[in-house]
């Protein structure tokens, strides 16, 4: 199973946002795409992964499906053109890429901001989904397991996940303590103001409104996220009732100024966070009484910083990764022996029953009782070295010969077939 474990990735690395938005899955269409890879191949372990800078199907055949798949998602996205799109993912066919792939993406090493605190618990949606269709066989609940262990002791030995790393993600996170249940006013949907809205999402407690030039852009995000969302020619009416205002509109001069401000006379303690370049809200807004301005060169020092202590802590990562793969691969190689091991266990429980039927008619049930506990523990004891060995032979890359010797020895494929 271990080497037939392979993936698909479109990721940031590889495609532009314009490519990835066409080839986002949301729970629906994940699990819908991984339905269609039941009726139309031989798979199992299925994982499909979608995040706003990835998307990824994970899945365990002896064969390599990797570019049907891929023609699959984008004829189910509504891309006919399949060819122009091939070329953004990568494509892993063995076992050990696919397996470290997976790993390094659920701890955040593949991610566009490293350290990603979400995408633990994206993983974890994507494993529901696979459980909820019975598409997570015996292979995937230990990789997924291993992962999860994985990441609680990266969580718990290094500086990985400390701090704000984006500065999407540092906005937010100053948002915290500021006010309690902010009415929160999110200004224009480029890249960052979009993922802004993603790690608002997050919080419970805020009320948040969308507000962009193209109302569509912001109608559809705000469906996604379940945020009210209001008309651009309103905007200064929504100033006033925002208790924050989070701003990245890309313009030459600043939006929110100071006049605004005096026209909203009456309104009441406001911050405002400028995550634009050039800046969007005028430092003079400040000489307003009660209007408390971040800027974008505050919010990216602190997320510098954080980012500096998470690349520390790389190398550590990597080494807890390593060791929880090994453990993996250890598991994994132990499967393709298991049968074996079942095999023989059936093998010499039919010559104990088969004799104990012949020896013991005429014992008592007290005696039958020792007879069964003795011969059972004997049998255990029999068991207990070649069920070693085998493990040891795994760990060796010998599984296959002691196999055959096992099988040879103890006619296992005649006692199947018997069976």
């Amino acid at each position: 199973m271990y080497n037939q474990f392979k993936s698909i990735s479109l990721s940031h690395r590889n495609a532009p946002l314009a490519i990835r938005e066409q080839l986002a899955l949301n729970e629906a269409e994940a699990k819908s795409i991984m339905l269609r890879l039941k009726d139309f191949f031989d798979v199992s372990d299925v994982l499909a992964v979608s995040t706003c800078n990835r998307t990824e199907i994970y899945y365990s055949s002896s064969a390599d499906c990797n570019e049907d798949i891929i023609k699959l998602l984008l004829i189910e996205k509504g891309i006919s053109d399949t060819e122009s799109f091939i070329n953004y993912f990568e494509k892993f066919s063995e076992g050990e890429a696919a397996v470290q792939h997976l790993f390094q993406v659920a701890t955040g090493l593949q991610s566009q901001v490293v350290g990603d605190m979400q995408i633990p618990n994206q993983i974890k949606h994507a494993y529901q989904w696979s459980a909820d269709l019975n598409m997570a066989g015996p292979f995937l609940h230990r990789l997924l397991h291993t992962i999860f262990f994985a990441n609680k002791r990266v969580a718990q030995e290094t500086f990985f996940r400390d701090g704000a790393a984006s500065v999407s993600y540092a906005a937010v996170e100053l948002l915290e303590g500021l006010t309690p249940n902010p009415k929160i006013l999110v200004v224009g949907l480029g890249e960052i103001g979009t993922d802004v809205c993603r790690n608002l999402a997050q919080k419970r407690d805020a009320e948040v409104t969308i507000v962009n030039r193209t109302k569509s852009k912001a109608e559809k995000l705000g469906t996604e996220l379940g945020f009210r969302v209001a008309d651009f020619f309103d905007i200064e009416a929504e100033v006033s009732k925002a208790d924050i205002i989070i701003s990245s509109i890309a313009r030459d001069e600043p939006f929110f100024t100071k006049e605004m401000m005096v026209r909203l006379r009456g309104m009441s303690f406001k911050y405002f966070v400028d995550l634009a370049v050039p800046r969007s809200v005028s430092p003079e807004v400040e000489e307003i009484p009660g209007v408390v301005l971040y800027t974008i060169d505050s919010i990216r020092s602190k997320a510098d910083e954080a980012l500096h202590r998470r690349l520390d802590a790389v190398p550590h990562v990597r080494e807890i990764i390593d060791e929880a793969v090994v453990e993996f691969n250890d598991w994994s190689r132990e499967m393709i022996v298991s049968p074996t091991i079942q095999k023989l266990k059936g093998a010499l429980e039919q010559i104990r029953k088969e004799e104990l039927t012949r020896f013991t008619k005429n014992l008592s049930d007290s005696e039958l009782e020792k007879v069964e506990r003795i011969t059972t523990s004997m049998m255990q004891k029999i068991l207990k070295l070649p069920v070693l060995q085998l493990k040891a032979a795994c760990k060796r890359g010998e599984a296959e010969t002691l196999i055959d010797v096992l099988n040879d020895l103890f006619n296992l494929e005649k006692e199947k077939a018997d069976h």
